[in-house]
């Protein structure tokens, strides 16, 4: 199956993998300057602690040695500015993107082209059919993103209880199917 490159280069900013050996502290202090922007939105944040972010990338280095799962930290003017990652789907030809900025990233592109980035990873692996991105109806900020990048609203899914404190308790789901090879077979990268 592969797995997508440590390190891809965005242009002004970058992505590149999580590492337990490494990252423990960089991304505590990147959560705590972010709790009140993420926490109404993502139900880990109430457990954040130094003990959940080694756990956190302890399994994230499990899963990049599995292919289960492929966790990046974007980096932009020298400092580490959000998350971003790609997870199977429950079906085994699908892949799940996820992400995250902290506030002082948002509002400039980088999660849209950090999730086209991951898009394009996705799809240079064998067997991937599919990316899928969700997020709770009422996080309009994460919704612009597959917005952006052409993905497709497949399905409404409700949520009892909501997971996180500003979820309505509906996941909306997109996706985007790998594209077409041009006439001759040959493969071209996504957006650029």
């Amino acid at each position: 199956m592969g797995r997508p490159r440590t390190f891809i280069d965005c242009g002004d900013f970058f992505l590149r993998r999580w590492r337990a050996d490494r990252d423990a502290e960089p991304l505590f202090r990147l959560i705590e300057e972010s709790l009140g922007h993420l926490g109404p939105w993502m139900p880990w944040v109430s457990r954040h602690s130094r003990e959940t972010t080694r756990a956190f990338l302890a399994g994230a280095d499990r899963k990049w040695r599995s292919g289960d799962g492929f966790a990046f930290a974007i980096g932009m003017g020298g400092r580490l500015v959000g998350s971003c990652a790609l997870y199977r789907a429950a079906e085994p030809r699908g892949r799940v993107l996820g992400y995250w900025l902290h506030p002082a990233a948002t509002g400039r592109g980088v999660a849209t082209r950090a999730a086209a980035a991951l898009a394009s990873e996705a799809f240079a692996l064998s067997g991937v059919a599919y990316v899928e991105i969700v997020h709770d109806v009422a996080n309009t900020a994460s919704g612009a993103v597959p917005r952006r990048l052409g993905f497709a609203e497949v399905r409404r899914v409700p949520v009892t209880p909501p997971a996180a404190p500003s979820d309505r308790g509906i996941d909306v789901v997109w996706r985007l199917a790998r594209p077409a090879p041009p006439r001759g077979g040959a493969d071209i990268p996504l957006w650029g």
